[in-house]
């Protein structure tokens, strides 16, 4: 439980610094004799960049093994971010949440009728045992998750200011990241509950 946290923690830290480092704006920070001047969302995307890149290898050497999610995370945040800092552009790296978002929930739809096994069954199956609706109720709750939070990102992106798309960014991971596993721990409590009977009985 506490290795999961620890894990959790660690993805939410690039979106943390990158809203605190958007905050400090038009200020000069000091290091030594070294002066930086913060340049808005690009130096915020810069940071998000180097704390990702960060984040993804402790992760491996936490897990001892790299994760494909993270891998793909960090090659769309690199991408998307080098593409809003070169090109002074913004939308690069407002885009990214949504289209990596929505490339996840294709996959994970996908996985229902490609192979024998969906993205969910395939990724924690061994950990845990469910009956096939179980995992298929699953499955299309998380492809649910990806596909709203990809349309909220860009909606707020294109609606609001850039200094409520930060906003948000940072508080929606959060919230978002709650509320999926809240849905899913209901989702599977109840064969959670009904594998402990079986196994109760047959020791008795």
């Amino acid at each position: 439980m506490v290795r999961k946290l620890m894990k959790q923690l660690l993805e939410f830290l690039p979106i943390a610094l990158f809203f605190f480092v958007y905050q400090k704006n038009g200020e000069t920070l000091s290091i030594g004799d070294w002066q930086f001047e913060v340049d808005g969302i690009y130096s915020a995307t810069i940071v998000l960049m180097v704390a990702t890149t960060i984040q993804v290898l402790g992760t491996a050497i936490w897990e001892r093994k790299f994760e494909k999610r993270g891998l793909w995370m960090l090659a769309a945040v690199l991408a998307f971010g080098s593409a809003t800092v070169l090109f002074r552009n913004e939308l690069f790296i407002q885009w990214k949440p949504t289209i990596f978002n929505w490339v996840l929930a294709a996959l994970f739809i996908g996985s229902q009728f490609i192979g024998d096994k969906s993205i969910m069954e395939r990724t924690i199956g061994a950990q845990l045992s469910l009956p096939k609706a179980a995992w298929t109720k699953l499955n299309l709750l998380w492809s649910a998750h990806f596909t709203i939070v990809g349309g909220l990102n860009i909606w707020v992106a294109y609606r609001f200011s850039e200094d409520t798309w930060v906003s948000y960014k940072l508080y929606s991971a959060i919230g978002f990241t709650v509320l999926l596993t809240a849905l899913t721990a209901l989702l599977i409590a109840p064969y959670l509950k009904h594998a402990q009977g079986d196994q109760q009985k047959q020791e008795s």
